[in-house]
């Protein structure tokens, strides 16, 4: 399963100090692990509101849909985050996860490791976007370890969400 596979949900407000929809994504996020110039691997400013009654949690995650790889890319997840939380930092997605609110914590994306892995397509691939969500959930846990596959976290996504604000970044390298 992969982001396409998730059902359409009501819409609420995201916003960020560290991209705007549509624009090219700055140094920060990108990949220095992958030999991007200037990359840092820095999650980006998240702030949201306007969640829909009954949240009681919310999941970030960012994904590239156009990845040469079937189902995209998953470059984070992180899960459990309290619903009285209503921004994270840049750099939340630094491994080890201590800039995360009590209780959330990040599951591996496709590079192996748990935490936020910077943009990094393929030279000559073209264009990536990258699909940066707040998912609103109606439970305070999605019952996932920190081991657990997207695939599993799509699933608990496809049955738990409300509501999904998106910001969606673009890189790409010549």
């Amino acid at each position: 399963m992969s982001y396409a596979d998730l059902p359409q949900v009501p819409s609420f407000d995201v916003t960020s100090k560290s991209l705007k929809d549509g624009d090219v994504l700055s140094s920060a996020q990108t990949s220095k692990r992958f030999g991007v110039a200037g990359g840092k691997d820095e999650s980006p400013e998240l702030s949201w509101n306007g969640a829909p009654a009954g949240t009681k949690g919310y999941v970030v995650t960012v994904f590239d849909p156009d990845a040469p790889r079937a189902g995209g890319y998953w470059h984070w997840a992180v899960v459990n985050i309290p619903a009285g939380t209503n921004s994270l930092p840049a750099g939340a997605g630094v491994q080890g996860g201590s800039h995360l609110p009590a209780g959330a914590f990040q599951l591996k994306n496709d590079g192996g490791f748990p935490g936020y892995l910077g943009a990094a397509p393929p030279p000559g691939h073209g264009p990536h976007r990258y699909i940066v969500a707040v998912h609103a959930v109606d439970v305070e846990e999605l019952g996932l370890d920190a081991g657990a596959p997207t695939e599993v976290l799509v699933r608990k996504l496809a049955a738990h969400t409300l509501g999904r604000a998106v910001i969606t970044g673009r890189f790409e390298r010549r």
